[in-house]
Protein backbone atom coordinates (compact mmCIF):
# COMPACT_ATOMS: atom_id res chain seq x y z
CA UNK A 1 0.00 0.00 0.00
CA UNK A 2 1.12 3.45 -0.82
CA UNK A 3 0.76 7.12 0.33
CA UNK A 4 1.90 10.14 -1.16
CA UNK A 5 3.35 12.36 1.41
CA UNK A 6 5.39 14.60 -0.90
CA UNK A 7 5.97 14.81 -4.70
CA UNK A 8 9.63 12.85 -4.19
CA UNK A 9 7.02 10.08 -3.21
CA UNK A 10 7.47 8.85 -6.54
CA UNK A 11 10.09 8.51 -9.27
CA UNK A 12 10.38 10.55 -12.43
CA UNK A 13 9.30 7.77 -13.96
CA UNK A 14 6.62 7.30 -11.95
CA UNK A 15 5.48 10.96 -12.39
CA UNK A 16 5.24 10.72 -15.93
CA UNK A 17 2.78 7.29 -15.73
CA UNK A 18 0.83 9.86 -13.48
CA UNK A 19 0.64 12.70 -15.98
CA UNK A 20 0.11 10.47 -18.56
CA UNK A 21 -2.76 8.70 -17.06
CA UNK A 22 -4.13 12.05 -16.17
CA UNK A 23 -3.93 13.26 -19.92
CA UNK A 24 -5.97 10.16 -21.15
CA UNK A 25 -8.67 10.48 -18.60
CA UNK A 26 -8.35 13.86 -20.34
CA UNK A 27 -9.03 12.49 -23.50
CA UNK A 28 -11.45 10.19 -22.74
CA UNK A 29 -13.21 10.73 -19.80
CA UNK A 30 -16.03 8.10 -20.36
CA UNK A 31 -13.62 5.28 -20.18
CA UNK A 32 -12.67 6.05 -16.56
CA UNK A 33 -16.50 7.10 -15.32
CA UNK A 34 -17.22 3.67 -13.14
CA UNK A 35 -13.32 2.82 -12.39
CA UNK A 36 -14.05 3.64 -8.59
CA UNK A 37 -17.89 1.76 -8.97
CA UNK A 38 -18.09 1.36 -4.91
CA UNK A 39 -15.54 3.31 -3.48
CA UNK A 40 -15.12 6.00 -1.11
CA UNK A 41 -12.94 8.42 -0.86
CA UNK A 42 -13.02 10.23 2.97
CA UNK A 43 -11.91 13.58 2.86
CA UNK A 44 -10.92 14.82 6.37
CA UNK A 45 -10.21 18.79 6.30
CA UNK A 46 -8.75 20.04 9.69
CA UNK A 47 -8.00 23.99 7.42
CA UNK A 48 -10.20 25.12 5.42
CA UNK A 49 -10.06 24.53 2.27
CA UNK A 50 -12.58 25.10 -1.07
CA UNK A 51 -10.43 24.26 -4.04
CA UNK A 52 -8.38 21.07 -2.89
CA UNK A 53 -11.48 19.84 -1.18
CA UNK A 54 -14.05 20.05 -3.80
CA UNK A 55 -11.45 19.30 -6.18
CA UNK A 56 -10.65 15.64 -4.55
CA UNK A 57 -14.65 15.38 -3.90
CA UNK A 58 -15.08 15.71 -8.46
CA UNK A 59 -12.29 13.81 -8.96
CA UNK A 60 -13.65 10.57 -6.83
CA UNK A 61 -17.29 11.31 -8.34
CA UNK A 62 -16.13 11.58 -11.98
CA UNK A 63 -14.48 7.75 -11.13
CA UNK A 64 -17.91 6.89 -9.84
CA UNK A 65 -16.83 6.38 -6.03
CA UNK A 66 -18.45 8.45 -3.21
CA UNK A 67 -17.26 10.67 -1.35
CA UNK A 68 -17.68 11.36 3.13
CA UNK A 69 -15.89 13.68 5.42
CA UNK A 70 -15.74 17.06 6.89
CA UNK A 71 -14.64 20.23 6.17
CA UNK A 72 -12.98 21.45 9.33
CA UNK A 73 -11.85 20.82 12.56
CA UNK A 74 -14.47 22.54 14.46
CA UNK A 75 -17.32 19.85 12.55
CA UNK A 76 -14.99 16.89 13.81
CA UNK A 77 -13.99 14.73 16.87
CA UNK A 78 -10.95 16.63 16.96
CA UNK A 79 -12.75 19.49 18.46
CA UNK A 80 -13.23 17.14 21.36
CA UNK A 81 -9.59 16.39 21.24
CA UNK A 82 -9.21 13.08 19.30
CA UNK A 83 -5.70 12.31 17.78
CA UNK A 84 -5.27 12.33 13.93
CA UNK A 85 -4.18 8.58 15.15
CA UNK A 86 -7.71 7.65 16.15
CA UNK A 87 -8.98 9.32 13.53
CA UNK A 88 -7.59 7.83 10.71
CA UNK A 89 -7.77 4.09 11.96
CA UNK A 90 -11.82 5.22 12.39
CA UNK A 91 -11.76 6.31 9.28
CA UNK A 92 -9.79 3.30 7.39
CA UNK A 93 -12.89 1.41 8.72
CA UNK A 94 -15.51 4.01 6.55
CA UNK A 95 -13.31 4.56 3.59
CA UNK A 96 -10.98 3.01 1.38
CA UNK A 97 -8.84 5.99 0.25
CA UNK A 98 -8.31 9.30 2.43
CA UNK A 99 -7.31 12.81 1.80
CA UNK A 100 -5.97 14.83 4.81
CA UNK A 101 -5.38 18.80 5.08
CA UNK A 102 -3.77 20.04 8.57
CA UNK A 103 -2.60 22.87 9.95
CA UNK A 104 0.09 20.60 11.33
CA UNK A 105 3.25 20.13 9.80
CA UNK A 106 3.76 16.08 9.52
CA UNK A 107 -0.30 14.94 10.78
CA UNK A 108 -0.75 13.45 7.38
CA UNK A 109 2.98 11.49 7.64
CA UNK A 110 1.85 10.13 11.56
CA UNK A 111 -1.80 8.91 9.81
CA UNK A 112 -0.10 7.67 7.15
CA UNK A 113 1.46 5.15 9.97
CA UNK A 114 -1.27 4.34 11.44
CA UNK A 115 -3.97 3.92 8.73
CA UNK A 116 -5.08 0.59 6.62
CA UNK A 117 -5.98 2.53 3.82
CA UNK A 118 -3.83 4.93 1.21
CA UNK A 119 -3.52 9.13 3.07
CA UNK A 120 -3.03 11.40 0.53
CA UNK A 121 -1.27 14.22 2.13
CA UNK A 122 -4.05 17.79 0.65
CA UNK A 123 -1.11 19.82 2.84
CA UNK A 124 0.39 20.09 6.13
CA UNK A 125 0.66 23.86 6.87
CA UNK A 126 3.65 25.22 5.19
CA UNK A 127 5.27 22.34 4.59
CA UNK A 128 3.96 20.49 1.76
CA UNK A 129 0.91 20.45 -1.32
CA UNK A 130 2.08 17.45 -3.13
CA UNK A 131 -1.22 17.21 -5.39
CA UNK A 132 -1.13 20.63 -5.99
CA UNK A 133 2.53 20.17 -6.97
CA UNK A 134 1.17 17.14 -9.52
CA UNK A 135 -1.39 19.57 -11.43
CA UNK A 136 1.59 22.20 -11.85
CA UNK A 137 3.57 19.93 -13.26
CA UNK A 138 0.92 18.54 -15.47
CA UNK A 139 -0.02 21.60 -16.47
CA UNK A 140 3.22 22.85 -17.33
CA UNK A 141 3.53 19.36 -19.50
CA UNK A 142 -0.13 19.83 -21.06
CA UNK A 143 0.61 23.36 -22.16
CA UNK A 144 4.67 23.78 -22.66
CA UNK A 145 5.37 20.16 -23.94
CA UNK A 146 7.99 19.25 -21.26
CA UNK A 147 9.27 19.78 -17.80
CA UNK A 148 12.94 20.56 -18.73
CA UNK A 149 14.88 23.45 -20.17
CA UNK A 150 12.64 26.10 -18.73
CA UNK A 151 13.16 29.09 -16.93
CA UNK A 152 10.74 29.64 -13.86
CA UNK A 153 9.95 32.92 -12.26
CA UNK A 154 8.17 31.93 -8.62
CA UNK A 155 7.00 35.18 -7.30
CA UNK A 156 5.39 36.25 -3.73
CA UNK A 157 5.15 34.22 -0.64
CA UNK A 158 8.23 32.17 -0.90
CA UNK A 159 8.98 31.59 2.58
CA UNK A 160 5.40 29.99 3.52
CA UNK A 161 4.37 28.75 0.37
CA UNK A 162 4.01 25.32 0.76
CA UNK A 163 3.37 25.25 -3.22
CA UNK A 164 6.49 26.91 -4.15
CA UNK A 165 8.53 24.53 -1.92
CA UNK A 166 6.85 21.46 -3.40
CA UNK A 167 7.22 22.86 -6.77
CA UNK A 168 10.82 23.59 -6.61
CA UNK A 169 11.72 20.34 -4.66
CA UNK A 170 9.90 18.02 -7.92
CA UNK A 171 11.72 20.67 -10.78
CA UNK A 172 15.51 20.03 -9.18
CA UNK A 173 15.12 16.61 -10.87
CA UNK A 174 14.14 17.61 -14.42
CA UNK A 175 17.34 18.83 -16.60
CA UNK A 176 18.44 22.40 -17.32
CA UNK A 177 16.12 24.06 -15.02
CA UNK A 178 17.12 27.41 -13.72
CA UNK A 179 14.76 29.47 -11.13
CA UNK A 180 14.20 33.19 -10.54
CA UNK A 181 13.10 33.56 -7.30
CA UNK A 182 10.69 37.07 -6.78
CA UNK A 183 10.21 38.19 -3.49
CA UNK A 184 10.60 40.59 -0.53
CA UNK A 185 13.63 40.20 1.76
CA UNK A 186 10.78 39.53 4.17
CA UNK A 187 9.48 36.61 2.30
CA UNK A 188 12.46 34.88 0.83
CA UNK A 189 12.75 30.98 0.80
CA UNK A 190 13.48 28.88 3.89
CA UNK A 191 17.50 28.49 4.08
CA UNK A 192 17.00 24.49 3.85
CA UNK A 193 15.32 24.97 0.06
CA UNK A 194 18.39 27.57 -0.89
CA UNK A 195 20.98 24.93 0.41
CA UNK A 196 19.56 21.60 0.45
CA UNK A 197 17.88 21.63 -2.75
CA UNK A 198 18.83 24.01 -4.86
CA UNK A 199 22.56 24.31 -4.14
CA UNK A 200 22.93 20.73 -3.85
CA UNK A 201 21.03 19.89 -7.08
CA UNK A 202 23.67 22.36 -8.76
CA UNK A 203 20.56 24.03 -9.73
CA UNK A 204 21.12 27.59 -11.18
CA UNK A 205 19.10 30.40 -9.51
CA UNK A 206 18.80 34.25 -8.93
CA UNK A 207 17.17 35.76 -6.16
CA UNK A 208 15.35 39.10 -7.16
CA UNK A 209 13.01 41.80 -5.46
CA UNK A 210 11.73 43.60 -8.72
CA UNK A 211 9.31 41.38 -11.39
CA UNK A 212 9.65 43.54 -14.19
CA UNK A 213 13.09 43.29 -14.52
CA UNK A 214 13.06 39.92 -15.00
CA UNK A 215 10.01 39.21 -16.76
CA UNK A 216 11.35 38.78 -20.46
CA UNK A 217 14.02 35.63 -19.24
CA UNK A 218 10.89 33.84 -18.14
CA UNK A 219 9.30 30.51 -19.90
CA UNK A 220 6.58 30.65 -17.18
CA UNK A 221 6.06 32.57 -14.37
CA UNK A 222 4.33 31.44 -11.16
CA UNK A 223 2.58 33.40 -8.88
CA UNK A 224 1.76 33.53 -5.34
CA UNK A 225 -0.70 35.47 -2.78
CA UNK A 226 0.86 36.74 0.30
CA UNK A 227 -0.79 34.34 3.11
CA UNK A 228 -2.74 36.49 6.06
CA UNK A 229 -2.86 33.37 7.71
CA UNK A 230 0.95 32.45 8.20
CA UNK A 231 1.53 36.13 9.62
CA UNK A 232 2.13 37.06 13.14
CA UNK A 233 0.95 40.85 12.47
CA UNK A 234 -1.63 42.45 10.48
CA UNK A 235 0.89 45.81 9.48
CA UNK A 236 3.25 43.58 7.84
CA UNK A 237 0.77 41.62 6.19
CA UNK A 238 -0.66 44.68 4.58
CA UNK A 239 3.04 46.31 3.93
CA UNK A 240 3.81 43.06 1.89
CA UNK A 241 0.33 42.45 0.16
CA UNK A 242 0.13 44.59 -2.52
CA UNK A 243 4.30 44.13 -3.60
CA UNK A 244 3.55 41.90 -6.57
CA UNK A 245 0.80 42.73 -8.34
CA UNK A 246 1.00 41.39 -11.98
CA UNK A 247 -1.15 44.10 -14.56
CA UNK A 248 -1.04 43.98 -18.39
CA UNK A 249 1.55 46.66 -18.18
CA UNK A 250 3.92 44.45 -16.30
CA UNK A 251 3.18 41.47 -19.21
CA UNK A 252 4.24 43.43 -21.97
CA UNK A 253 7.28 42.72 -20.77
CA UNK A 254 6.99 38.77 -21.25
CA UNK A 255 7.35 36.18 -24.05
CA UNK A 256 4.34 35.82 -26.49
CA UNK A 257 4.35 31.96 -24.89
CA UNK A 258 5.14 32.35 -21.26
CA UNK A 259 2.74 30.91 -19.02
CA UNK A 260 0.99 32.62 -16.14
CA UNK A 261 0.19 29.76 -13.03
CA UNK A 262 -1.11 30.54 -9.59
CA UNK A 263 -2.42 27.63 -7.10
CA UNK A 264 -5.27 29.49 -6.45
CA UNK A 265 -7.26 31.46 -4.76
CA UNK A 266 -5.70 34.75 -5.62
CA UNK A 267 -6.25 38.05 -3.56
CA UNK A 268 -5.18 40.74 -5.72
CA UNK A 269 -1.83 39.63 -6.58
CA UNK A 270 -3.31 39.00 -10.45
CA UNK A 271 -5.14 42.09 -11.49
CA UNK A 272 -8.43 40.32 -13.67
CA UNK A 273 -7.25 42.19 -16.91
CA UNK A 274 -4.78 39.09 -16.68
CA UNK A 275 -7.78 36.67 -17.02
CA UNK A 276 -8.32 36.76 -20.74
CA UNK A 277 -4.95 37.20 -21.78
CA UNK A 278 -3.79 33.80 -23.36
CA UNK A 279 -0.91 33.44 -21.25
CA UNK A 280 -3.03 33.72 -18.57
CA UNK A 281 -3.30 29.19 -17.62
CA UNK A 282 -4.64 29.42 -13.99
CA UNK A 283 -7.56 28.49 -14.20
CA UNK A 284 -7.06 25.71 -17.04
CA UNK A 285 -4.84 24.04 -13.75
CA UNK A 286 -7.73 24.04 -11.72
CA UNK A 287 -9.39 21.77 -14.62
CA UNK A 288 -5.90 19.81 -14.55
CA UNK A 289 -6.04 19.58 -11.12
CA UNK A 290 -8.94 17.53 -11.00
CA UNK A 291 -7.43 15.40 -13.85
CA UNK A 292 -4.61 14.82 -11.76
CA UNK A 293 -6.64 13.72 -8.81
CA UNK A 294 -8.24 11.10 -10.70
CA UNK A 295 -4.87 9.70 -11.70
CA UNK A 296 -3.62 9.88 -8.26
CA UNK A 297 -6.68 7.91 -6.85
CA UNK A 298 -6.67 4.86 -9.66
CA UNK A 299 -2.76 4.44 -8.92
CA UNK A 300 -2.75 4.41 -5.21
CA UNK A 301 -5.91 2.28 -5.44
CA UNK A 302 -4.30 -0.32 -8.23
CA UNK A 303 -7.21 0.31 -10.61
CA UNK A 304 -6.24 -0.34 -13.99
CA UNK A 305 -9.07 0.43 -16.55
CA UNK A 306 -8.58 -1.90 -19.45
CA UNK A 307 -9.00 -0.50 -23.16
CA UNK A 308 -12.61 -0.94 -24.65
Amino acid sequence: MRHLMSPLDFTVEELDQLLDLANDIEKNPNKYSHACDGKKLATLFYEPSTRTRLSFEAAMMNLGGNVLGFSSASSSSASKGESVSDTIKMISCYADICAMRHPKEGAPLVASTKSSIPVINAGDGGHQHPTQTITDLLTIRSLKGRLSNLTIGLCGDLKFGRTVHSLINALVRYENITFVLISPEELKIPDYIREDVLIQNNVTFKEVERLEEVMPELDLLYMTRVQRERFFNEEDYVRLKDRYILDMKKMSYAKEDMLVLHPLPRVNEISVEVDNDPRAAYFKQVQYGVYARMALILILLEIQVSEH
